[in-house]
């Protein structure tokens, strides 16, 4: 199976989905999920293997056992491959187009120790800061959605890198609205290189920060 791009509907399903969350719009549109969503996913997945390993397509269907929000199905279909140093690499499709990312999240306690040991000591930050410089010229950021509300233990509130000691995750992403360029199978390259360009911020990651041997952060 070759991966010939995705569809206008592709995205269209999610805003739909996003406006009928329940079983009986889904198995009324299931096979739409099937040869819009699914099928043009796994083509894409078999492109990218040979240069970035295994990847994982995640199940539509939600855990509401611990949420309050009790829709039974995702709105996005998301594939990941992990790396150098159990970093990971993202690929989210939705309504609002495609979401690449990388990096590590939800990580360990120690991982974010000697995150923000780095962000601390200035000696370290400037490799750090050109990381993110770099990537940030290809329309890259820091995820900050879910930061920290108060300083982290230990440091002063008036730190003059305090958006940045306080992130949960240490991941960066880019969100790119449906373009004509996703629907044809040139798509396959242009996302490699999107994912080669998060392989900069997972380099720094891997040989600065490290995998964890704590639980993840919740």
């Amino acid at each position: 199976m070759s991966f010939s791009g995705f569809k206008p509907e592709s995205f269209a399903f999610y805003g739909e989905l996003a406006q009928n969350n329940n079983r009986d719009w889904w198995h009324a549109n299931k096979a739409r999920y099937e040869s819009d969503v699914r099928e043009p996913i796994l083509a894409l997945i078999e492109e990218l293997a040979p240069e970035f390993g295994a990847c994982k397509l995640y199940r539509p269907y939600r855990d509401t056992r611990f949420s309050g929000n009790k829709d039974p199905y995702k709105e996005n279909a998301a594939l990941s491959v992990f790396g150098p140093g159990s970093t990971g690499l993202y690929l989210e499709l939705n309504a609002n187009g495609l979401d690449f990312g990388g990096g590590y999240w939800l990580p360990g306690k120690d991982q974010l120790t000697r995150f923000r040991e780095v962000i601390d000591d200035i000696r370290l930050y400037g490799d750090l800061e050109a990381t993110i410089e770099e990537l940030a010229e290809d329309g890259f950021e820091l995820y900050k959605v879910d930061a920290l509300k108060r300083m982290p233990r230990g440091y002063p509130i008036d730190h003059p890198r305090i958006e940045l000691l306080r992130l949960q995750h240490m991941v960066m992403f880019k969100v790119v609205p449906p373009s004509h360029w996703m629907f044809g199978p040139e798509a396959a390259e242009m996302l490699a290189q999107q994912w080669r360009k998060v392989q900069v911020w997972n380099e720094w990651l891997a040989e600065s920060i490290g995998p964890s041997s704590q639980p993840r952060t919740r």
